[in-house]
């Protein structure tokens, strides 16, 4: 039976070239979905825009989960938790589309690029996180990236940078907030319930405002919450065929397809604060996930030789308790 089937199995050993191949669909897929509600948005309400993208992407997302897991993949005990995710999930893509409408698609998506920034911030003050040199520095440069790109006080600095910056903060917040959800979650579960959850949160804006969609642009409306969809489950699956320090550099990919879209649909050619800015930002994010990758296999590594010396140790009260015995046996002969 469907009901029956674990959605928390892993697969025997990892597979590093077809995690890759997900991770690179998946930013061609988000690139395209971005592309197209940047397009939408133009002409309809933002909350008409992100219903549709998330229903689809809902739709989408079951029809390719749901006929191998069946309903148990929504089983979970922390249903409060992903509620929350949920919540802040919308209110992140909402901000992308708001960035996305207001700015060019490059910029947008090379300031989306400082979330990790503002994780690795956030655990500092919220978690308490041990803060070394190496991380401040990271820290520090790709803030000042952000801010390359942003040009606060010069002429050209746009509005939508700050929603692409508050989407930054509001994602970075709930990678550190959701961190021990992946504990007892599978990807699967993780990934059904914030597709159903987003979208029942999206379903709230349409009050603000519903334009009837012509046909041609019904069609683009499907297909952006496809493209939307598939990139979701594709990057899960990425996540669960390589660990994430074999596929998440290839995320910034992302940036390499925006910038040949935004030049060649809006115009928008790219700019010297633009690529420089981009480049530190994408720098500090490899050099923390670099960093992260090191310390936990060093804490990896220290807890093997832990459990070395423990079974060494064991072993060796074992052999002398049975001598001690014998000792004292013939001791009271």
């Amino acid at each position: 039976m469907r009901g029956s089937i674990s959605t928390d199995a892993k697969p025997a050993g990892d597979n590093i070239p077809l995690g890759i191949a997900c991770m690179v669909g998946a930013t061609l897929m988000l690139a395209a979905s971005n592309t197209i509600a940047k397009l939408l948005v133009a002409g309809y309400p933002v909350g008409e825009v992100m219903f549709f993208r998330s229903a689809t992407s809902l739709i989408f997302c079951s029809a390719l989960v749901l006929p191998v897991t069946g309903v148990s993949v929504f089983a979970t005990a922390r249903w409060r938790a992903h509620v929350a995710r949920g919540a802040s999930q919308s209110i992140s893509q909402t901000f992308t589309v708001l960035a996305l409408w207001l700015m060019p698609l490059a910029g947008a998506i090379a300031i989306g690029f400082s979330a990790p920034l503002f994780s690795a911030l956030i655990a500092l003050l919220w978690l308490k996180e041990r803060a070394d040199p190496w991380r401040g520095s990271a820290l520090a440069l790709g803030f000042l990236g952000v801010l390359v790109i942003a040009r606060p006080g010069a002429d050209t600095f746009q509005v939508g940078a700050l929603f692409a910056l508050a989407n930054a903060v509001m994602y970075g917040s709930v990678t550190v907030a959701v961190r021990s959800m992946t504990k007892t979650e599978s990807t699967l579960t993780l990934l059904m319930w914030q597709m159903i959850t987003v979208a029942a949160f999206h379903s709230l804006l349409l009050v603000f405002g519903f334009v009837m969609p012509s046909r041609s642009d019904a069609a683009l409306f499907l297909a952006g919450g496809a493209a939307n969809g598939v990139a979701q489950y594709l990057w899960t699956r990425a996540l669960g065929f390589a660990p994430a320090t074999a596929v998440s550099p290839f995320y910034y990919l992302l940036l390499v397809w925006a910038l040949p879209i935004g030049f060649i649909v809006w115009g928008d050619a790219p700019t010297l604060p633009l690529l420089a800015g981009a480049s530190i930002v994408v720098a500090s994010g490899l050099a923390l996930l670099w960093r992260e990758a090191r310390l936990k296999r060093a804490m990896a590594l220290s807890r093997t030789v832990e459990a070395v010396q423990a079974a060494r140790e064991a072993e060796w009260t074992g052999v002398s308790l049975p001598n001690s015995a014998i000792g004292l046996g013939l001791a009271n002969r």
